[in-house]
């Protein structure tokens, strides 16, 4: 059940924390993305890679893990990089932003597909989704969107990554091809993660505080 319902409840985790924090880039949030990013790409190492590889040719492995990077390039082309916590709505839109609902929608229900019974990668999709979902929140809040359409937008993309998860359980096509599907997804981890780690927004100046998230982010990831 964990496994539906952790990702569901993180997109309002994320919410709640919007509604404590009120600002749109506080020092809180950048940490616990810097920290969701290393947990995320440590998960990913440490669950999924080593899976695919198992079951994949490698070089079949290493083109569907680029082709997941690449994909993860074309939904960012709409989504604008929100799905690692760059959101750029114009404060006093008030059309619905159609591009960056369905691309994020797309990127949490190909997520779920890497959840298992056997793995661990429902904590690092939980991680990952909870300061996706704040950052979000608060771009939302700051736009002239109906509360309405607000709710409704975060309520998608809440059920997207267990729809997901569901489809990869249940159809037996899907199923088939669930190897490919996770290495596609690995692709799709690699760039999320390794874009909020290495982005250089701080003019690569050193940062203590992003530096132990990020090695708290690996470590707790390595003894799950």
């Amino acid at each position: 059940m964990n496994k539906f319902l952790l990702p569901f409840l993180a997109v309002f985790v994320g919410f709640g924390l919007a509604l404590l924090t009120k600002k749109q880039k506080s020092w809180n949030t950048k940490l616990l993305l810097s920290f969701s990013g290393a947990f995320l790409l440590a998960l990913t190492l440490f669950e999924l890679l080593p899976e695919v590889y198992h079951h994949l040719d490698t070089k079949l492995a290493g083109l569907l893990i680029m082709a997941g990077i690449l994909l993860q390039i074309t939904l960012e082309l709409f989504s604008k990089g929100a799905e690692h916590g760059h959101v750029h709505i114009h404060k006093g839109n008030s059309t619905f932003p159609w591009t960056l609902f369905i691309s994020l929608c797309i990127h949490s229900f190909l997520e779920g597909f890497s959840i298992h019974d056997h793995n661990d990668m429902v904590y690092g999709v939980l991680v990952h989704k909870i300061p996706i979902a704040t950052v979000l929140t608060l771009f939302l809040m700051q736009s002239n969107y109906t509360k309405s359409h607000i709710v409704g937008f975060l309520l998608v993309f809440a059920f997207m990554t267990p729809l997901g998860t569901f489809i990869s359980h249940e159809s037996t096509i899907i199923g088939h091809y669930a190897d490919a599907m996770n290495t596609i997804v690995i692709g799709i981890f690699f760039h999320i993660s390794t874009t909020i780690l290495f982005e250089s927004g701080d003019g690569h100046k050193f940062n203590l505080s992003k530096y132990i998230a990020i090695i708290l982010g690996v470590a707790i990831a390595y003894m799950i």
